[in-house]
């Protein structure tokens, strides 16, 4: 099994790089994302692998990361989620964005990729809501906070000061690390509106 490919990149196409690794080149197919961050022809290239072997064929996805990598399978464990939709997803959200939108119940993010319909993305948030945690990477330090909105359990002040937030254009995942950032910084126990306040300062840096 390949797990790992360095070498030069010695094309790109709409859904895939080929990657030359001493005179061998390897076709790996790729999120619209990761080709578009991977460089150009000639450059050097790190991807991390996932090979699916058919009894007809042997197919490579590349990512630029390894916990991309772990999204693209994680994915791939909910019902009616083959390949195809998983990198439809990592096009369109990062494994950070991805999973904020999880813990958030946030199906209208997750729908934002071609080919997730409603059902799809229903099952998304769904089934991973449990596994985003250890999957956010960057994006973990307020991952708790994101699911007891998502669940409906946050505190009435925090749940109150996120929705007028996003009642102001702003999405919900950055109207919660805002809230977040206000908790931290203004101590627990600030009613909706100091929360509010706190949390536009936030977002105005």
């Amino acid at each position: 099994m390949i797990g790992k490919l360095k070498g030069t990149i010695d094309e790109i196409g709409d859904d895939h790089v080929v990657v030359d690794v001493h005179g061998v080149g390897y076709v790996a197919h790729c999120s619209s994302r990761t080709l578009s961050r991977i460089g150009s022809p000639g450059e050097a290239v790190v991807l991390f692998i996932e090979t699916y072997v058919r009894e007809d064929q042997l197919r490579l996805f590349g990512f630029l990361s390894a916990l991309e990598r772990e999204w693209f399978r994680l994915l791939q464990s909910v019902q009616g989620v083959g390949s195809k939709v998983a990198l439809a997803v990592l096009s369109v959200l990062t494994p950070g964005e991805l999973a904020n939108a999880i813990a958030l119940q946030d199906k209208t993010a997750v729908s934002r990729a071609p080919g997730v319909g409603p059902k799809v993305a229903v099952r998304i948030v769904t089934e991973l809501k449990n596994k985003a945690p250890a999957f956010a990477g960057d994006a973990g330090a307020n991952i708790g906070l994101k699911q007891e909105l998502g669940e409906g359990v946050a505190s009435a002040p925090v749940s109150d000061a996120v929705s007028a937030l996003s009642n102001l254009g702003y999405s919900r995942d950055q109207a919660a690390n805002a809230v977040a950032a206000a908790l931290k910084n203004g101590g627990e126990g600030l009613d909706s509106a100091k929360l509010i306040r706190l949390g536009l300062k936030e977002l105005a840096r």
